[in-house]
């Protein structure tokens, strides 16, 4: 069903698949909310909006700043999303029971399978794109994903690739996943994300094996691999988005890291590298939800403005990830030339050739996850 080998206009026709449920019994039984119907047909005065960390620009004025100048309406911006299970976890009781979390905009990855969850069981409400012109925005790529075909309930907020991340203070270049994994310079070092698909797919694709098609063989194989280096000691942890302050300190030396991540953290550290493993990386978008209880015209309000070029451009530009807005990248050069060349940002047919999607059947695999979940300990 998928092509290996992504070119720019497939950037993300990705599948829906994911992470386990965690075992709730009788929860996709549960009644959860109507997803066609809007929360509130008035304009609030607050959206409050949960997004993962290192992921929209800091400086002033930043768009937030920009949005409530312009609209009126501030955004209380919450940095609570460690890791997509984790975060599900948190809100699926109350969303099982047709209540609101306090959140009017929240995200999920779509190499995991809560998007096509949410929409299947009415948990996220239908956006309101008569508040949305800048929808025309859209890149074509994005504009029918399988958990949402017409893009009723979701818009895209960044793309990027998994990769390996390293510190020149602590070990040279980590080209290679065998070099992580076996390099006895960097036992007990190393760190990997606890997404199954990133990490997993990334051992894949050092195996030889395809992670756009996974079989029960090549993932056996990955964690066969990636228990070796657990039980050696080569690997210290499993890691969200936390990953950042150990990496950024030198706790680690490596890790299985996003691409827009070390470019920001390079601030603080300039000795961070990041680059593709030879055998290739990952690739992924994050997708905005109005979740069951929110405001459906302010967060649609929001999600107009940051569709506009220019700002979705400034945030492009400082969280450094793949926009999916249509003319961002004239707009980014206006602001930061060199930013604009970067290959992990506005990446070539080259570099898109190097990346891959995993399997979405297989992230529904029961065994396979809960293989997965007993190696990183979830």
């Amino acid at each position: 069903m998928f092509n290996p080998r992504m070119t720019r206009t497939q950037l993300v026709r990705r599948g829906a698949g994911g992470l386990a449920l965690l075992s709730v019994p009788g929860l996709l039984a549960a009644c959860g909310g109507n997803g066609d119907e809007a929360a509130s047909d008035q304009l609030k005065d607050v959206v409050n909006f949960s997004n993962w960390e290192l992921y929209i620009d800091t400086k002033k004025p930043t768009t937030l700043d920009m949005f409530k100048e312009q609209n009126g309406i501030t955004v209380n911006y919450f940095e609570d999303i460690n890791d997509n299970a984790q975060y599900f976890a948190k809100v699926q009781g109350p969303l099982s029971q047709g209540k609101g979390i306090g959140r009017d905009i929240f995200v999920f990855t779509d190499n995991s399978r809560f998007p096509g969850l949410l929409v299947e069981q009415g948990w996220v409400q239908k956006l309101d794109k008569s508040l949305i012109p800048n929808m025309s925005n859209l890149i074509e790529a994005q504009s029918s994903p399988p958990f949402d075909p017409n893009r009723d309930y979701s818009l895209p907020w960044f793309s990027g690739m998994t990769g390996l991340a390293w510190n020149n203070k602590l070990t040279g270049p980590v080209t290679t996943m065998e070099q992580f994994f076996t390099d006895p310079n960097l036992k007990g070092k190393v760190g990997m994300l606890l997404e199954l698909a990133d990490s997993v797919g990334l051992t894949m694709l050092g195996n030889g094996d395809d992670p756009t098609a996974v079989t029960d063989e090549s993932f056996d194989r990955a964690m066969e691999t990636i228990e070796a280096a657990v039980d050696s000691g080569q690997i210290r942890k499993f890691y969200g988005n936390d990953y950042t302050t150990p990496l950024t300190n030198g706790d680690l030396a490596a890790f299985t890291a996003w691409s827009g991540d070390v470019p920001q953290l390079q601030a603080d550290n300039p000795d961070l590298e990041w680059a593709l493993p030879e055998s290739g990386g990952m690739i992924w978008t994050d997708n905005m939800f109005i979740p069951t209880g929110g405001s459906v015209a302010t967060a649609s309000t929001y999600m107009n403005f940051v569709y506009d070029p220019a700002n979705a451009a400034k945030m492009t530009v400082e969280a450094q990830y793949i926009s999916s807005v249509d003319g961002v990248k004239e707009e980014a050069e206006k602001i930061d030339p060199d930013v604009a060349q970067s290959q992990y940002i506005f990446p070539s047919e080259e570099t898109l050739s190097n990346v891959y999607q995993y399997d979405s059947a297989a992230l529904n695999n029961d065994d396979q996850i809960t293989t997965w979940q007993g190696v990183t300990g979830q």
